[in-house]
């Protein structure tokens, strides 16, 4: 067994294993526990410093999981936009491929919180044949993402075959891996793995990070070799209330994923999943973190901010409007309130 499997081994998935460490009473965690898994794994039970922190509340279960009255198991429609089982079809051009059902931490936050880790999500070979099958079929796709769960859990045998599977199909120009892996367990980034992903060009990652504390020399490392391989990687932050919520964080966050060669791409707002109303955050909070860092700061270091719409209404960008008065003469105000025109043409 190769040091990751050892370490997803270890995971804890009861709250009373908590007990010891932290000197909580697991009693209230065990109901949430039941209805949505819980999953921390050595590593990332390593940064966690004290319950309440960052990293504590995107991986251990809270009871407020359990009183959301507001939001929807599914939010965004992925199950009627699923042609056959575990395939999303919702842009023209690219389609989401679900390919493990199992992540290397169940984040609490999670927008299919509803399935992954759980018996309700089945993804078998015939499964996915059955994606495979419709994407060689659907020559308008170009673009295929694949998830989860998380796709870089898979052996490395098996995650070949699904590559090689992917580009025997003429129409797919683009594949994009999303992994959580280089942050909750770096250690599955092994040379072989990046050696196995180079061979697949063009290949992108997108991986995520929400906090400066997830950025450890291992999680480094693991980008590291990935950017090594030629692999992109871009950065999905989501907005997550009284963990990264703030100007400075956010920025410091930005920064230190460029040193580690991740593009900081979408901060998303969060969705509207059933138990996860408590992370979510005003929409003005993500347009004054957006002020925060237009003109403050690299233009490398500022991603997208972006909803998910309910219903599968797609991604919507959302900005900070600088436009005082259209017409003629356009009148803007810049990142420092400065007040700026410029001549329109028709």
């Amino acid at each position: 067994m190769k040091h990751w499997q050892q370490l997803l081994q270890a995971s804890l998935s009861h709250p009373e294993e908590l007990a010891a460490r932290f000197k909580i009473d697991p009693a209230p965690l065990v109901a949430v526990a039941a209805a949505y898994p819980m999953r921390i794994n050595p590593y990332y039970l390593n940064l966690i410093r004290r319950p309440g922190d960052p990293l504590w509340c995107q991986a251990v279960p809270d009871v407020r999981e359990l009183t959301d009255r507001i939001c929807q198991p599914d939010p965004l429609n992925e199950e009627q936009l699923s042609p056959v089982p575990n395939l999303v079809h919702k842009y023209p051009d690219r389609a989401l491929f679900l390919v493990n059902d199992q992540c290397a931490m169940y984040c609490r936050f999670c927008t299919r919180k509803r399935k992954v880790g759980t018996k309700r999500m089945i993804i078998t070979s015939d499964t996915i044949k059955a994606g495979l099958d419709y994407l060689g079929r659907t020559p308008e796709i170009r673009d295929v993402l694949l998830s989860g769960g998380d796709p870089l859990l898979l052996e490395d045998e098996k995650l070949q075959w699904l590559l090689e599977s992917l580009r025997r199909i003429p129409s797919i120009e683009i594949i994009r891996i999303g992994s959580r892996v280089p942050c909750t367990l770096p250690m599955r980034i092994t040379t072989r793995l990046a050696a196995l992903l180079k061979r697949y060009h063009p290949l992108y990652i997108n991986t995520h990070f929400n906090h400066p504390d997830e950025i450890t020399p291992a999680a480094a490392l693991a980008c590291q070799r990935l950017a090594a391989a030629g692999i992109p990687l871009g950065c999905q932050t989501v907005l997550l209330r009284g963990i990264n919520d703030d100007p400075l964080i956010m920025k410091t966050l930005f920064h230190q994923l460029l040193r580690i060669r991740v593009r900081p791409y979408y901060l998303f707002q969060g969705d509207m999943t059933k138990g996860t109303d408590h992370f979510r955050t005003p929409i003005e909070k993500g347009l004054a973190i957006m002020r925060s860092l237009i003109g403050h700061t690299s233009g490398l270091a500022v991603p997208t901010f972006a909803v998910d719409a309910p219903g599968g209404g797609g991604k919507i960008p959302l900005t900070p409007n600088y436009v005082r008065q259209m017409g003629d003469e356009l009148v803007f105000n810049n990142y420092c309130g400065m007040t700026c025109t410029y001549g329109n043409v028709k």
